[in-house]
């Protein structure tokens, strides 16, 4: 068998066009700095040769890792909750298209009916300096996680306001979800509907409470009544399932919003049940669109993710860079996806 060939070295790239070292290593790392024809003739050989740098080496000198940490948290069981899976993966192909990887970290067993340590993963990868960054997910619990970070001078960016802390300065992005659920009621509302049941989380959510402000909201701008239209749940779809079944028995509702696909699941499976036809006269609308959403035909609120992930992306950028980061949110719209359980 031949011996497969050595990879190109920096070396043999500076060899091959004639130019320096140093050279080569301009047109890697600060193009701007050599001339056109230079800068074309040492690309041409780096393409010829399959050269890679060394990004080990790179990592020594620069001090920079590359890499992103993003911590996932445990997956909820009997939920249809596809957000994140999409949320990793604009994230993944956001940081590539600028020259970053995500690292994924896990947060370590977790008793179950408990929630993860706030710090729980971080500090592991702050001792070795294994990553430059990290984008924070689950503010949704509250700022613990951005309160560990920042008081270890950690950079960070955040998918999620921070609720708890108006004066926070880190970059965060989040998505107006109770503007989402205000435009999902105003579109029942406009097929006819009046009696729009809410079906929401259990109290102490601050995401849930946003989304319900949304459903209220419109209820209140239509001049419809919201008594005996609410529910406030866990997020399963029994829970949803449960919930439809006493909204129906107390006040026969004719449209639902609910605060996620996987309470809406829930409540299809009880008009399913019962078996009344859903659609214009019976309508249904979840939130995330997710893929369990557009298989079943289920109306929904799309959170726009790949534009959360490339604004995240963009602000993390600056914040690594010379100039830093002009610290700030960015609060981006959703829209709705209408499907056969609002339209018939």
């Amino acid at each position: 068998m031949e011996n497969p060939r050595a990879p190109a070295t920096l070396a043999d790239v500076a060899a091959r066009a004639g130019v320096s070292r140093q050279t080569v290593s301009n047109a890697i790392n600060s193009p701007d700095l050599l001339r056109s024809d230079t800068l074309e003739r040492v690309r041409a050989v780096i393409d010829e040769l399959g050269y890679t740098p060394n990004q080990a080496a790179r990592q020594l000198r620069t001090r920079s890792s590359r890499l992103i940490g993003l911590r996932l948290t445990p997956p909820q069981e009997f939920t249809a909750n596809m957000a994140m899976d999409r949320f990793v993966r604009s994230l993944v192909e956001a940081s590539r298209v600028v020259g970053y990887h995500v690292l994924l970290l896990s947060t370590g067993p977790v008793a179950e009916g408990s929630r993860p340590e706030p710090m729980a993963g971080y500090d592991d990868l702050l001792r070795s300096t294994a990553v430059d960054a990290f984008v924070v997910t689950d503010t949704y619990l509250g700022n613990q996680q951005t309160v560990g970070l920042a008081q270890r001078r950690a950079p960070f960016v955040a998918f999620g306001r921070p609720w708890d802390d108006p004066d926070a300065t880190h970059p965060w992005v989040d998505v107006d979800g109770a503007a989402g659920v205000q435009v999902a009621t105003d579109h029942v509302r406009e097929l006819g509907h009046e009696r729009i049941a809410w079906v929401g989380w259990l109290p102490g959510s601050r995401l849930g409470e946003d989304r319900r402000g949304g459903w209220h909201r419109a209820m209140t701008a239509h001049g419809l009544s919201t008594s005996g239209l609410e529910a406030a749940v866990e997020d399963t779809v029994e829970a949803g399932r449960d919930a439809a079944a006493e909204l129906l028995d107390a006040g026969g509702p004719t449209a639902f919003v609910c605060a996620s696909d996987t309470l809406a699941v829930g409540v299809l499976q009880t008009l399913a049940e019962r078996g009344l036809p859903v659609g214009r006269d019976l309508a249904v609308v979840g939130f995330d669109d997710s893929q369990v959403a557009q298989v079943m035909g289920l109306t929904s609120v799309r959170q726009p993710l790949e534009q959360v992930a490339v604004e995240l992306v963009r602000a993390l950028a600056g914040l690594l860079g010379p100039d830093g980061y002009d610290a700030g949110g960015a609060l981006l719209t959703p829209t709705l996806a209408v499907r056969r359980t609002t339209s018939g």
